[in-house]
């Protein structure tokens, strides 16, 4: 008999073994905000009653939702409702408007049948706080475009003025009017007094880069905006069209650009001006001297001729003869 008992007791812990349930990690959720938990199950017990639980032991747990009682149900008018889905083997538990008494250990479970068998569950701790929250702490874009930055608060911060910082400049904050609304040339908010504001920043600069606050009352959380350099693609090209021409030509122009901004180039075109330079010095040099020389030459050549004039009356009585002239035809005068 004590063997029947312990074998009916391993086989049943065995089944719920093999039927695991897992789910998400521990949450954090703002007061007045929903919550989704997702429970995956194995798929033999797709036909399986699936249960969500509160309470701190899973034996003594209070039950929230079944996939059994239609109150329930996805169209249910409770804060809780549970929904089965066989073909993906999950079940999901969506919570609802919850407040700071919410908080504490839920459960996933699938009843697997049996006096001695053990469900199979899984346990996660849901915490409901007031304050801010955003729905991703980093955002970015390209300059000149613009983000978006998506802010939660809790049902406790419905009234207060919504605030957007850059962060150490508490200056810089941009504040909601009382209809909730902020608007000037690079930031929008909007809020819709329920839950959320939205904050559009435009026209991006790459000095807008770094961390802000999505503030409300006197509770903020940190957003890093990055700004990037625009990116330039090639567009599609059509064979024939003159406007495709036109990326060609910049790009040479600037491969030309960037050519004449390399030191090694810069540097062999100066060096070619000094050589050329010097090359023109030299040659007008030379021509200077040529002609300073042919001058020198001239005044010695006069300074001759001064040096040996001819007096009045050395003419006379001069004979002169003419070569290959014949002795009969000699004349002297």
């Amino acid at each position: 008999m004590f063997l029947q008992i312990l074998t009916v007791l391993v086989v049943g812990h065995l089944q719920a073994f093999y039927c695991t349930v897992t789910t998400v990690g521990d949450l954090v959720v703002l007061e007045g905000q929903s919550v989704n938990v997702p429970c995956h199950y194995n798929p033999q017990y797709t036909s399986h009653v699936k249960y969500w639980c509160q309470g701190l032991m899973r034996e003594f747990c209070t039950s929230l939702a079944r996939t059994d009682d239609l109150e329930s149900a996805p169209n249910g008018m409770g804060r809780v409702t549970i929904a089965d889905d066989p073909t993906q083997h999950v079940f999901t538990v969506t919570m609802r408007n919850l407040m700071e008494g919410d908080s504490g250990w839920y459960w996933c479970g699938v009843e697997v049948g049996g006096m001695w068998i053990s469900d199979s569950t899984a346990s996660l701790y849901i915490s409901a706080v007031q304050g801010v929250s955003v729905l991703s702490s980093a955002v970015s874009a390209d300059e000149g475009d613009s983000i978006s930055v998506h802010c939660n608060y809790s049902q406790n911060l419905r009234s207060s003025e919504k605030r957007w910082c850059r962060s150490g400049d508490w200056s810089s904050c941009v504040v909601t009017d009382s209809n909730g609304m902020f608007s000037s040339k690079q930031v929008l908010i909007r809020d819709d007094r329920k839950s959320a504001f939205t904050v559009t920043f435009q026209q991006l600069e790459r000095r807008d880069s770094g961390y802000y606050w999505c503030a409300a009352g006197q509770n903020q959380v940190a957003v890093h905006v990055s700004v990037t350099p625009r990116t330039t693609t090639a567009s599609s090209v059509q064979i024939g069209s003159t406007a495709a021409l036109q990326p060609l030509m910049k790009s040479d122009d600037s491969h030309s650009h960037r050519l004449l901004e390399s030191p090694w180039i810069v540097c062999g075109i100066v060096l070619c001006c000094v050589v050329i330079f010097a090359f023109l010095a030299i040659l007008t040099f030379r021509q200077q001297c040529k002609k300073k020389h042919k001058h020198q030459e001239t005044s010695e050549l006069n300074d001759k001729l001064t040096m040996c004039p001819w007096k009045e009356g050395d003419y006379k009585n001069t004979s002169v003869i003419f070569l290959n002239t014949p002795a009969h035809q000699v004349h002297v005068v």
